[in-house]
């Protein structure tokens, strides 16, 4: 796993376990995370731009806020997901692959910490439970 911390190795080191909130991004495969300074990049496709990324790439990655208290995951599952036509199925990989993936990147920043679905993301749901 490559870990690529923005601005710097060692500002995202200061930052980690401060209780101050990260941005950060996980490749689908879990293969490449990239955690940038809340207060220095704002957005998630703002980070990818800073550490040299195509800002559009924005749907290949779990996106999170973390902090001491948990992980705030944007659930936002893109329709070409694996290539999964249907949509539940769809909906309900990303949700398998999204808990397995992030939560071993977690535990390599150094957080065991709750993985946590905004109410405003949680629409999906109602999608995968037929309502």
């Amino acid at each position: 796993m490559k870990i690529v911390k923005y601005p710097t190795e060692e500002a995202v080191n200061a930052i980690l376990g401060t209780g101050n909130p990260l941005l950060v991004l996980i490749s689908f495969d879990g293969e490449e995370v990239i955690v940038g300074d809340l207060d220095e990049s704002v957005e998630h496709h703002i980070l990818l731009a800073q550490t040299g990324h195509d800002q559009r790439d924005i749907d290949k990655y779990f996106r999170l806020v973390l902090d001491n208290e948990g992980a705030d995951w944007t659930f936002v599952c893109p329709p070409d997901y694996k290539g999964i036509p249907d949509k539940v199925r769809r909906i309900s990989a990303f949700y398998r692959d999204g808990f397995a993936v992030i939560s071993h990147a977690l535990a390599e920043l150094g957080y065991m910490v709750g993985i946590n679905i905004p109410r405003r993301y949680r629409r999906h749901f109602d999608i995968m439970s037929g309502k």
